[in-house]
């Protein structure tokens, strides 16, 4: 099999490359992405990436990126796309022309090289607010995306449109797979830079370090509280209230996508663990158990805020997103696939914190401290 990652050296790119390396049945790797291993399109030494061969596509550029694409595509038997930009989060327009475009650019290049599988990354943003009694929602539930946040409503975008390409060209397989939030140790810098900005990364590091165990001491010794066995990461935790969030390492969608790819399988697939974590299991799993319960409305005041001044990089759509409490159910994932999360929850949380505070980064062009 002839495969395409279109996307491949991000957070998530690099976890499928391995997986796809370590598949028999995929002899061919083709890596697309605007910013390739080395600068003279070649494959790098160290894998994954010397398993890939290498086409460099702006998908913003809408004059060369159709010719590119054709030129990446030719003899595929899958396309895995995966570009989605989050930043600049204060100019929606230009992230909608290059996701939902670029989404829009690569269907086309499916259709015209008639590639017979295409598989979307989506994301569980992509549905309409979770049920009232909080239960664990399935792949039936609305894909209308979250009223105020962009990424969202373009994800729902993009799905919308594979609905009708799909019911258009019978001959394709549309594979829609929505994993929950994708965390790990190599995207630490890159998340620190894209969601936590300078102060954010200064508070962060704070909180970790001696002040912050200085302050979690005399907490305890103020409430008479004896020194816990193991020094928690941080003194305390705060959280909008009722809040929960599902985690998932990008190990785990890699290998959803090798069953994927290697089977054919259409339709949709949520990607999570069971359970979701609330604002107390955080604290229990980050700060002994000492949470500071933030009014939503505080948060989302003080994030309109943050984003306005420029304190923080990401817009408030983020936060709504959250707080639509869309907990997903894998079932589909489980029976079809025969796909299980290899971490919990907890793991995944701590890695990828241990990453931002180390500034961690991967191989890649795009998972770099700074753009190569």
């Amino acid at each position: 099999m002839r495969v395409v990652v279109v996307g491949a050296t991000g957070n998530v790119g690099t976890s499928i490359l391995r997986a796809l390396v370590a598949e028999p049945a995929v002899t061919s790797i083709v890596g697309v992405a605007r910013r390739v291993p080395r600068a003279d399109g070649s494959s790098t030494v160290t894998p994954p990436f010397d398993a890939a061969e290498w086409v460099r596509v702006d998908l913003a550029d809408t004059e060369s990126r159709d010719a590119r694409l054709d030129d990446a595509l030719a003899g595929a038997d899958a396309v895995v796309h995966l570009v989605w930009a989050i930043q600049p989060a204060r100019e929606p327009d230009v992230l909608h022309a290059l996701n939902v475009g670029g989404a829009r650019a690569v269907t086309d290049a499916v259709v015209r090289n008639h590639v017979p599988h295409l598989i979307f990354m989506s994301a569980s943003g992509v549905y309409s607010p979770g049920p009232a009694d909080g239960h664990a929602i399935d792949e039936s539930w609305p894909t209308d995306g979250v009223p105020g946040s962009p990424y969202a409503q373009d994800k729902a975008e993009v799905e919308a449109m594979l609905d009708a390409v799909e019911a258009q060209q019978g001959w394709l397989t549309v594979t829609r797979l929505r994993p929950a939030i994708m965390l790990q140790r190599e995207a630490g810098a890159e998340i620190g830079r894209y969601f936590l900005g300078p102060l954010g990364k200064i508070g962060l590091k704070v909180a970790a370090g001696p002040a912050g165990h200085a302050v979690g001491g005399l907490v305890r010794g103020w409430q008479g509280e004896a020194e816990p066995e193991q020094q928690p990461l941080f003194p305390l935790v705060p959280f909008p209230e009722g809040v929960r969030l599902q985690v998932l390492h990008p190990d785990d969608t890699a290998a959803a996508v090798r069953t994927v790819v290697v089977g054919r399988h259409g339709g949709a697939f949520n990607l999570a663990p069971d359970g979701a974590l609330s604002g107390q299991d955080l604290a229990d799993l980050l700060a002994d158990g000492r949470r500071v319960p933030v009014p939503l409305s505080l948060a989302r005041c003080g994030l309109r805020i943050g984003s306005a001044v420029r304190a923080v990089p990401i817009d408030p759509g983020w936060l709504e997103m959250a707080a639509a409490d869309v907990v997903m159910d894998s079932s589909r994932a489980r029976t079809v696939l025969r796909w299980e999360p290899s971490r919990s929850q907890g793991e995944v949380l701590r890695e990828v914190l241990g990453g931002v505070l180390d500034g961690a980064t991967g191989d890649t062009p795009a998972l770099a401290k700074k753009a190569k």
